[in-house]
This record gives structure tokens, C-alpha cells and sequence, in this order.
């Protein structure tokens, strides 16, 4: 028997309460809620959540991130116009609701760098309105919106570490060969303020960086691969020049942190091999670990702390059900359930994320994660849903996009192949110039070991991904045209030598590892790597169904990689499948465009995959969704687009 079909509308509709913050006085809560179908900022007090009432007024698209300030009275966030990142930062007083642009300023990226306990009133924030490629960093007052510049980037820093008292302490940049050098900041010689701190080679700068101070000023914390393969945590003394070493994992990179709220200092620390798992470096929050723990199923994370460390907001997360918020009172040592973040998916059955460790064909092991709908009986149709980056991951715990396939019948397969990061440097870097090779490998060697062990058969296998994941679905099905069934690629490049020629220029400082890892695009040899490697030279080895869907003011992989791929199958006479949303960038943020583009990939999937599909119906209805091409191929869609 299958299970009941969830509503499209219930999985990428907005969540009822998301982002759930404490004030720092634990007056108050915050959260992101629809008002009139639009996320917008949420208040009420800690002991009556049920009277939240709407803080802003946000129109079009939805508040993305949210933020307390350290006056208890300001929530800072943040918002881009149609999906071009170029953010601007807000404040909004809660009492008055008067609102304040503090970053008024027409094509220019703000970056939230900094806030301070000991400087309610102020913030640190990065802005390129100088130099397109470079951030300045600046204080801004959050009442009225005054900035005043605390340090110009005239050498060129990707970023920065400023302490609590906002002083700018250390600032990294990118060498030619890829590598970092951080330099730290000197303030008692005027005429050399900067001086050589450390190298990070070009190996462990993905897996190694600065993280911050803590209060006293004098402890740098740092994530370290250099001479080791995994990421540990290091506390370093700026005074005795003593680094030491406070948590490790011998296969996994460190992850996340515990910072206590004043003290600034690390408290715990969590690794992610197929499962989280934390570190308790302070024996003060020993029993809150245990408590929570023995109160709490899932994984749990304490997303926000008090001033005063009396109160956490705690967060329990799984793979089949929905996230569920608690206040615990540290002095009681009490947990008060307060919500979940999308509580009509309690209704439902979901379906297990089982990890898989599967090797390659060159003996690396891949951390995978498989979920099969509820259920079934194998075997079942495959979808292999690639993350992007590269140089990201895949995890465990609830994902819409994978409850969604595996709902309509079809296993999923999540492959954490070489290039992702996590697993340690060795793993990251075995990616290095292999787009289209090694990497893509990984994936084939994921998929035989599922159709090996009976779940798929190798001719009922789809390929699907944003991003990086885009690019492997466009490889799937130009590099190995015989694989896969069908692909759908979301916000992917077709071309690497175009992708590096229209970076943002805010990436520019960091092109150097783009070239070492991707391919050089300034170089002969380069340059004939990235046309190889690109699906675009090879697409007429397209003979599967494929589905395209783009922003069209995405700043990092631009239309022009979905056009030009579109247009030499045009050319060709191979069918195409071409979505487009005007209001978009990298990715699709509104709700409404989510549900019109997995509306019609759900109803490609079931002419190619045979699914289970539910209508199109209303799902275009508040949508920009413009189907450029193939709408004939994708049942109910005209019909859809009429009404």
C-alpha cells in the first residue's frame, strides 16, 4: 500500500515558524512566519508564544535571516532584490516598528561581519561600494543608520577577525598560487600596520580558517588541517605564541561550536561523519548536555543563549519529522516544548535516511545517505540528487526535496563524492581539476553499488541537482549518455571556462583556488581541461530527456550557461525542457516558485521515471515561472499557466 501523497504545497510552502531566536534578555522570541503569504519577522514573549504578532511588513519575497541585537529593542536582517545578492541590512525596532536601511546604497553587497554585547548600538559590516571586488569594513549605528569607516581594504583581504571591543585583529588573503597568508594587525606601529601571522597552503584552505576571539582578546580560536588531515579545533595564545588542541576526529572536520554568550569562549565542539557529534570542552554545561539528551530525541543544537546564559533556545531535528523548538530553563533545568516548524507534516509518514559508506572505484570511502519510499518493495526507481558547491556536503536529517521523491516512489541517493568537504582534506582535495571525471565516477560508483545490492535497476536511474549538482546532471547526461533515464539540472553551468569568466567580482580576490580546483582559464592547458570537461562541447551525446530550470539574476552562474546550452540543443534538434524565473537568482528563494518548478519536475519525472505525480493544478498561481521551452512535453502545465 502506498502511503497518503503529500501536498507539494505542505513540503515547499512556507514553514509556519523558522529561524526561532531568544532575545538576549529572554524577554522575548523571535521567528520567521508568513504574513499575507510572505516570511516576515515574528515577536512574542518567551511565556506565551501563541501571541506573536507580525514586526514587518515585507512584500514580494521573504526575509531570509534574522538576527537579535544587543539592545533587546532591534532585530537586524537582511534581504537582496530578486535573488542578485547584493543584501542590504535592516534594523526594526520592535516596539515602534520603525525600520532603518542601514546599507542604503544601489549595487553593493553588505556582509554582516560583526555585534558586539559591549556595543549594543553598533555593528560591524564589510561593504564593496568602493571597489566592486573588495570589502571595507565600516560601523554602523542601528538606530540611526550612521557608518563610519573602521577599515579600507587597500590590501586586498577576502576577510577579516575583529574582537569584541572592534578592533580589526587579522585579515586574510588570497595569494596568487592559492594559498592564504594572515596577517595581523599591529596597533602599537602606526607605520606598519600589518604584519605575517601564518600560511595556509592551498590544500587546507578549504578546510582551515580563523574563527574568531574570545572576550579576553587574547585567544585566537582556529580550524586546522595543516599538517594533519582532518580539521581539528585549535585555541592559540596570542601572548605565549602556544597553540592548543581542544577537539579532533580522526574522519571528520570540525563542524560547529558552542560560544558561551559574554565570555566568547568555546564551550563545545561537533563533528559530522555520517551522524553529528559533540565535544564537551566546558564541564558548566556537562549536565545541560545530559539533561537535553535524555529529554530530547534526534539531533539537538542550541541555536541561540541569553545574555545571562539562563536560557537556550534548543532545536530537535530528524530525518522524519519535522524540526521542533524548545525553551530550556537552565535553572530549573526544565524543557518547554514551544512548536515545530511545520506541524501539518506530523499528519504524514515519512521515510527513513539510512547513511551507507560505499567505496570507490579507487578506494576512497563516500559517506552516502539513502532513502527509500515507505513502504516499497525493491526495486524501485533511483534519483541520484547531487549537492552543489562542490565543496559542500550532504547530511543527514529532514530534506523536503528527498521526503518529496521518495514519497512518489523513488529511492534517493545522496552521494558526498570527492570534492565534498567534512571528511577531511585528503577527500576535498582528491576533487582538484577531476569536474566531470573523478568526481563523476563517484557518483556511477554510488549508483552500481545501489543497483548491485537490488534496490534499482541500472536502466531506471534519474540524475538531479542545483548547482554543482546542475553541472553533474548536464555531465550525466553528455559525459555517460547511457546512465541515466532522465536529468534535471537547477542553476547549473554548462560552460567552466564562461562559469570563471562571470564570477561576481567579490569572488575575484579568490580566483586563484577557483583555477586550482575547477581548471586554469588563463592557460592553454587550462583552458582545453575546462572545454573538455564542459557538458556544452559534447552536447550532442544528449539522448535523454532533460529538464533545465534558472534565475535570471543569478550572479554566480549566470542564464548565459543555461541559454547557451539550450541553444546548441536547439541547434541539434535535441528537446529541451526550459524554465525561467525573472525573480530569481542562484536558486529559488519564493515558496511559490519552488512549488511551480517541482510541479513540473514531478510531472517530468513521472513521464520518464513513472512515479507517482500529483496535478499541476494551482501551483503556479503567485509564481514567475516562465517555461521557455518544452511546455507541450509537461502534462497540465498549459492548462496551468492559463488560469
Amino acid at each position: 500500500m502506498h502511503p497518503t501523497l503529500i501536498p507539494r504545497t505542505v513540503l515547499f510552502g512556507n514553514p509556519e515558524r523558522t529561524q526561532v531566536r531568544l532575545s538576549p534578555d529572554g524577554q522575548h522570541v523571535s521567528f520567521l512566519a508568513p504574513l499575507h503569504g510572505i516570511q516576515n519577522i515574528w515577536i512574542a514573549p518567551i511565556e506565551n508564544p501563541s501571541a506573536a504578532r507580525a514586526i514587518t511588513q515585507a512584500t514580494g519575497r521573504g526575509i531570509p535571516f534574522t538576527l537579535w541585537l544587543h539592545t533587546n529593542q532591534h532585530i537586524l536582517y537582511m534581504q537582496d532584490r530578486a535573488g542578485d545578492e547584493n543584501w542590504r541590512l535592516y534594523s526594526v525596532d520592535i516596539a515602534t516598528l520603525e525600520e532603518q536601511d542601514l546599507t542604503p546604497l544601489e549595487g553593493v553587497q553588505a556582509q554582516f561581519d560583526s555585534l558586539s554585547e559591549r556595543f549594543p548600538d553598533e555593528i560591524i559590516v564589510g561593504l564593496n561600494n568602493r571597489v566592486p571586488q573588495l570589502h571595507d569594513l565600516y560601523i554602523i549605528n542601528i538606530r540611526t543608520a550612521e557608518r563610519r569607516l573602521l577599515l579600507e581594504n587597500d590590501l586586498g583581504f577576502v576577510s577579516f577577525i575583529c574582537d569584541h571591543d572592534y578592533q580589526v585583529r587579522f585579515g586574510i588573503r588570497v595569494n596568487p598560487d592559492g594559498s592564504a597568508d594572515v596577517s595581523q594587525r599591529v596597533r602599537d606601529n602606526p607605520g606598519n600596520d600589518w604584519e605575517f601571522f601564518s600560511n595556509i597552503p592551498d590544500k587546507d584552505y578549504i578546510t582551515s580558517g580563523l574563527l574568531g576571539i574570545d572576550g579576553t582578546g587574547q585567544i585566537l580560536y582556529i580550524a586546522d588541517s595543516r599538517e594533519r588531515n582532518t580539521s581539528a579545533l585549535f585555541a592559540h595564545n596570542l601572548q605565549t605564541k602556544v597553540s592548543t588542541l581542544l577537539a579532533e576526529d580522526a574522519r571528520a572536520d570540525w563542524s560547529k561550536w558552542l560560544v558561551h554568550p559574554t565570555e566568547h569562549t568555546v564551550q563545545a565542539a561537533s563533528f559530522n561523519y555520517e551522524r553529528e557529534h559533540w565535544h564537551i570542552l566546558d564541564d558548566r554545561i556537562k549536565d545541560d548536555f545530559a539533561y537535553l539528551q535524555s529529554v530530547i530525541s534526534g539531533e539537538s543544537n542550541i541555536t541561540s543563549r541569553t545574555q545571562d546564559d539562563q536560557h537556550w533556545l534548543v532545536t530537535a531535528s530528524s530525518d522524519q519529522a519535522p524540526v521542533r523548538y524548545y525553551h530550556y530553563d537552565r535553572a530549573a533545568q526544565i524543557t518547554h516544548f514551544l512548536f515545530t516548524d511545520r506541524p501539518i507534516l506530523e499528519h504524514y509518514t515519512l521515510a527513513a535516511m539510512q547513511p551507507q559508506l560505499i567505496q570507490t572505484r579507487d578506494g576512497l570511502e563516500m559517506v552516502c545517505y539513502l532513502t527509500l519510499p515507505v513502504g516499497s518493495t525493491t526495486p524501485v526507481p533511483l534519483i541520484v540528487l547531487v549537492h552543489g558547491g562542490p565543496w559542500s556536503r550532504d547530511a543527514w536529517g529532514y530534506s523536503a526535496t528527498v521526503q518529496w521523491l521518495a514519497n512518489r516512489g523513488y529511492a534517493v541517493l545522496q552521494v558526498n563524492f570527492r570534492a565534498s568537504t567534512g571528511f577531511g582534506k585528503a577527500m576535498t582535495n582528491a576533487g582538484d581539476l577531476e569536474w566531470g571525471r573523478k568526481m563523476h565516477d563517484d557518483l556511477l560508483d554510488a549508483v552500481d553499488w545501489v543497483v548491485n545490492a537490488g534496490i534499482t535497476h541500472s536502466d531506471t536511474v534519474a540524475i538531479m541537482g542545483g548547482s554543482y549538482g546542475g553541472y553533474a546532471t548536464l555531465a550525466g547526461l553528455t559525459l555517460t549518455p547511457d546512465r541515466f533515464v532522465c536529468g534535471v539540472d537547477i542553476v547549473g553551468p554548462s560552460n567552466l571556462q564562461t562559469l570563471l569568466e562571470s564570477i561576481p567580482p567579490y569572488w575575484e580576490p579568490m580566483i586563484a583556488q577557483l583555477r586550482n580546483r575547477v581548471g586554469n582559464n588563463t592557460t592553454p592547458e587550462g583552458q582545453a581541461l575546462l572545454t573538455e570537461r564542459s557538458p556544452l562541447t559534447h552536447v550532442s551525446s544528449i539522448q535523454k530527456p532533460l529538464l533545465i530550470g534558472q534565475g535570471a539574476n543569478d550572479p554566480r552562474v549566470k542564464q548565459a550557461e543555461s541559454d547557451q546550452i539550450v541553444a546548441a540543443m536547439n541547434e541539434k534538434n535535441i528537446p529541451v525542457t526550459y524554465v525561467v524565473f525573472p525573480d530569481e537568482g542562484h536558486g529559488f528563494a519564493r515558496p511559490e516558485n519552488n512549488q511551480a518548478f517541482y510541479a513540473i519536475t514531478e510531472a517530468f519525472l513521472a513521464q520518464h521515471l513513472g512515479g507517482r505525480c500529483e496535478a499541476i493544478g494551482t501551483d503556479f498561481q503567485g509564481s514567475s515561472v516562465q517555461i521557455l521551452q518544452g511546455i507541450e512535453g509537461i502534462p497540465g502545465a498549459i492548462e496551468a499557466l492559463q488560469t
